[in-house]
């Protein structure tokens, strides 16, 4: 494994993040990922070489499985070796039906939520704390002077901004530069190579003010593994894939992952996986840590044993200025135009 200094911070992570989402979650009553699956997911990653682990107050069902599962396998490992991410701002159900203050990013909740976190993981900090969403109804200025609060008491290292738009970024920063309050560091966007003019000025602005970026997703829900093919060449959003795989489940599959463009990148990466003796999934994963103008590392969130093994080998690849721009350029028709995208 290699590793690299996230963004302008001192801390030093894999270049794979694992991601946690699934530890514990019901989809139609089943349990994608349970205690015993996420141990061994886990102790996979960490024999692998990966030290950089994400989750949320709101994985898993009920809330907080997903940090419950960690907590209890941090219990065998020395926790100064992992670095540890995860997030405030949805309703988190562990009390019943939601009160008016028990969502968002006020003060209220984030207090409350950052307590409940620590004691699932079984620490007494976090290495990174994300905000999941941006909060329309509170300030912002409230939520970094909060969160700034718990940087100095020692409750969280770094602070994290996941989904929102440049413009809100850059408000976000300036605001606290102007009060001298902590300021983001690392962001959490949706990006993969399918996908990456959408968010050209966010990522502009994580450039320019030197945020390490970690995308979720950056597999495109499985869609650049290469296990889905085309159905249809005058419709991109029909596909055949695997049985019960996840562009067969989730309703949103089509409207984020399925496009012409993203049809054409992905041939463009399985021509380069085939060069390179390599599968489209590791190309997917080199093409993002390999960008130049951003720290990036990709959060990861295998099934099983073998896709974390598959994903890890994306370290050891290395791709040309010529294979790197050819998976860029697979977005643009002949006059140079970006291929469309229904999202």
């Amino acid at each position: 494994m290699e590793y690299t200094t996230l963004g302008r911070t001192g801390t030093t992570v894999s270049q794979l993040c694992f991601g946690t989402w699934r530890f514990g979650r019901e989809t139609g009553g089943v349990v994608e990922t349970d205690r015993e699956q996420a141990h061994a997911l886990l102790d996979a990653a960490w024999d692998h070489g990966i030290n950089f682990i994400d989750t949320a107050n709101v994985y898993g069902t009920p809330n907080g499985t997903s940090e419950r599962f960690i907590g209890e396998w941090l219990d065998d490992h020395d926790r100064e070796d992992v670095v540890i991410a995860s997030k405030v701002y949805f309703p988190f159900d562990g009390r019943g039906e939601p009160g008016p203050n028990d969502s968002g990013l006020g003060r209220k909740h984030v207090r409350a939520q950052i307590e409940g976190t620590l004691e699932r993981l079984g620490t007494d900090y976090l290495d990174l704390y994300y905000i999941h969403r941006w909060d329309e109804e509170t300030p912002i200025e409230e939520t970094l002077r909060t969160l700034t609060d718990l940087v100095r008491e020692g409750k969280v290292h770094h602070l994290g901004a996941s989904t929102m738009a440049a413009w809100q970024l850059t408000k976000a920063l300036w605001k606290s530069d102007a009060n001298g309050l902590e300021r983001f560091d690392v962001t959490q966007p949706l990006f993969h190579a399918g996908y990456r003019d959408d968010i050209t000025d966010y990522l502009d602005v994580c450039a320019d003010q030197d945020l390490a970026v970690c995308p979720y997703s950056p597999l495109a829900g499985g869609f650049l593994t290469g296990k889905y093919e085309r159905a249809d060449e005058d419709d991109p959003t029909a596909f055949e894939g695997p049985h019960g795989a996840r562009g067969s489940l989730d309703d949103r599959f089509e409207d984020y992952y399925l496009s012409e463009r993203g049809w054409r990148v992905l041939d463009e990466i399985r021509s380069v996986a085939d060069e390179l003796d390599a599968t489209p999934a590791q190309v997917s994963l080199r093409w993002l840590i390999e960008q130049q103008s951003v720290t990036c590392v990709p959060i990861v969130g295998a099934r099983t044993v073998d896709q974390l093994q598959e994903n890890v080998g994306a370290v050891d690849l290395s791709l040309s200025d010529e294979q790197f721009d050819r998976i860029v350029d697979a977005r643009y028709d002949e006059s140079g135009a970006r291929w469309g995208h229904r999202s």
